[in-house]
């Protein structure tokens, strides 16, 4: 076939790459090794990616870090032992920006204040913005309005959480993320060092403040009748009841911060890591004046530092990167040396399978062998569907295209929300929805639950350069669970894509051909040294994508034809010996 061969360099890991919770199936990651050990199961995964409940945890699904050391309760030691026998190695999360407000770290901040040796550890709001801004009515600093409207927002409001240090003083400190105060209720006894109260009054007095925390009133607002007398001395004692929850941002200007990393980092490659994602990374480095998502160019260095402390302890390190595709940035941090993200990989194979045409997913292809780009990629995963990756950005040099047209963008998001997809928002300073972000969907019902759509998206997947990444919800042909995105609260929507499977359901599942087709598909990516050499893209008609790995007598190859969802796989070894799969 006419071709245009292209040699891909490849200095990631080989292999494929299971993606799951430690929870994911079954309810331990015991559980999950028991799976990897089946037959059905052997030479398919090189990689693991555990997700971040693999470390002591307490929100977010686990990328709110209490510490990270194992999580007892999910993960043993036994267990990774085992993994690394299958010659499995680990893909983990360091999450670069913040740490939960459990961390030891923050806790002694609330016990010691300013005695603490991390209160510079996190972001103090004011000491940052001074001299930057007016103090506002709220007892935080509003930066100017110049600087403020250079902030990236990923909730509304100001990033800010008030922290209440031992001398009853309040500092507000940096939170991009998530935060929650709540206020446990009081006892009589808690009352009673109030000079002059009886034990009738402090259960009366009790009572009242309880009533009013329950309804959420501001414990300053709440009528304390007869007790009025006693407000200082109640509002006080409430307070020391407050109870935190949320993920609060590092200082990285701290030479403690680089401490931790470096421990951190250190502990992973003791788990027997081979790759870790710098989850949040593009919004460590701040500076007045300057955007707070990837401003150049601290990130940079900081990103150098990094990777030469990644490279102490033999590990290599990837920053996750969600940006328009027009800004090129996907660009400029693969050409610092770092692999990325696919991003842009998800939404491309949805419009090739619902368009019927190669012609963007093929451009995109060649960009990467073009280019040198070091990527991982996947279909699904423990977020939602990129979208506004896909887009195209007006310049300062002008308006660079995008991967897709907006038109064509609009229409992949439609339909998976037709299909039952639910949409993430970012917003602005103002706490206005700027646009949409993500749209949560498992892959299986945002191709309209169709094996076929799936079959050949999986197929196209372990034909892409880079370490195809397997969502393990995804290999089980997953469907949207509404209960649970329903029950998870404002943030649920990612839960419609993250159902726990029961043995059971794994039983039921697992030898049924939609699994065994895509079992069989990620054995071959696994184990043919084909997929280390020279990738050929075929020139055919638009509804046609051929794809051809070749390598020292090794080949395997792939024609399918994008409207009739239909495709054969071919493979040769070095002696000669072909094997031919039809998917009809």
């Amino acid at each position: 076939m006419p071709s245009e061969a292209q040699p891909i360099k490849q200095t990631l890991p080989k292999g494929v790459m299971l993606n799951a919770y430690p929870d994911s199936i079954g309810g331990k990651l015991s559980d999950i090794v028991a799976l990897l050990k089946r037959p059905e199961f052997d030479d398919v995964f090189s990689l693991f990616y555990i997700l971040p409940t693999f470390f002591n945890s307490d929100l977010d699904r686990g990328f709110s870090v209490i510490d990270y050391n194992h999580n007892e309760e999910l993960v043993s030691l036994l267990d990774l032992e085992e993994l690394r026998s299958l010659d499995i190695g680990f893909k983990f999360d360091l999450i670069l920006n913040h740490l939960s407000v459990g961390s030891p770290q923050f806790q002694d901040l609330l016990q010691r204040g300013d005695e603490s040796a991390y209160k510079d550890f996190f972001i103090d709001w004011n000491e940052f913005w001074a001299g930057h801004g007016i103090m506002g009515p709220e007892g935080y600093v509003i930066p100017k309005q110049e600087f403020l409207q250079k902030l990236f927002m990923r909730k509304p409001g100001q990033p800010v959480l008030k922290v209440r240090f031992p001398d009853g003083t309040e500092r507000p400190y940096w939170n991009t993320f998530y935060q929650k105060i709540t206020y446990e209720p009081i006892s009589p006894a808690h009352l009673m060092e109030i000079p002059g109260l009886t034990p009738e009054g402090a259960e009366i007095l009790a009572e009242i403040v309880n009533a009013g925390i329950e309804s959420k009133a501001d414990v300053r607002e709440i009528d304390l009748s007869e007790f009025a007398e006693h407000c200082e001395m109640v509002v006080e004692i409430v307070e020391r009841n407050r109870e935190y929850l949320g993920q609060m941002d590092l200082n990285a200007r701290s030479e403690l911060v680089w401490e931790f990393y470096d421990e951190t980092l250190k502990k992973l490659r003791e788990y027997g890591a081979k790759i870790v994602r710098l989850d949040a990374f593009a919004y460590l480095h701040k500076a007045p004046g300057e955007v707070n998502f990837f401003n150049r160019p601290g990130t940079w260095e900081y990103l150098e530092r990094l990777k030469g402390i990644a490279e102490k302890h033999d590990l290599i390190i990837f920053p996750e990167i969600h940006s328009e595709y027009g800004c090129g940035l996907h660009e400029e941090v693969a050409r610092k040396g770092f692999p990325i993200y696919d991003f842009f990989f998800p939404g491309l194979v949805i419009d090739a399978l619902e368009r019927g045409s190669r012609q963007h997913l093929v451009a995109w292809v060649r960009e990467i062998g073009e280019k040198g780009i070091q990527t991982i990629n996947m279909l699904g995963c423990h977020d939602g569907i990129p979208v506004l990756d896909l887009r195209g950005k007006q310049l300062d040099a002008g308006l660079r295209p995008g991967l897709l047209p907006d038109q064509q963008i609009d229409e992949v998001m439609q339909r998976i929300v037709e299909r039952g997809g639910r949409i993430k928002n970012l917003f602005g300073p103002d706490g206005r929805k700027i646009s949409y972000y993500q749209v949560n969907a498992t892959f299986f019902s945002a191709l309209g639950e169709d094996e076929r759509k799936l079959r050949l998206a999986r197929a196209i997947q372990m034909f892409m350069p880079g370490i195809p990444q397997v969502w393990y919800l995804d290999l089980f042909a997953g469907r949207n669970n509404y209960a649970a995105a329903d029950l998870g609260g404002p943030g649920g929507h990612k839960e419609i894509n993250r159902t726990n499977l029961s043995l059971a359901e794994l039983e039921e599942a697992i030898g049924s051909p939609i699994v065994q087709d895509q079992l069989k598909l990620m054995r071959l990516r696994n184990t043919s040294p084909a997929f280390a050499g020279t990738l050929e893209i075929g020139d055919g008609p638009g509804h046609l994508l051929e794809m051809s790995w070749h390598n020292d007598g090794h080949r395997a190859s792939l024609r399918a034809d994008l409207r009739e969802h239909s495709f054969t796989v071919r493979h040769t070894g070095n002696g000669g010996d072909e094997v031919v799969w039809e998917y009809r």
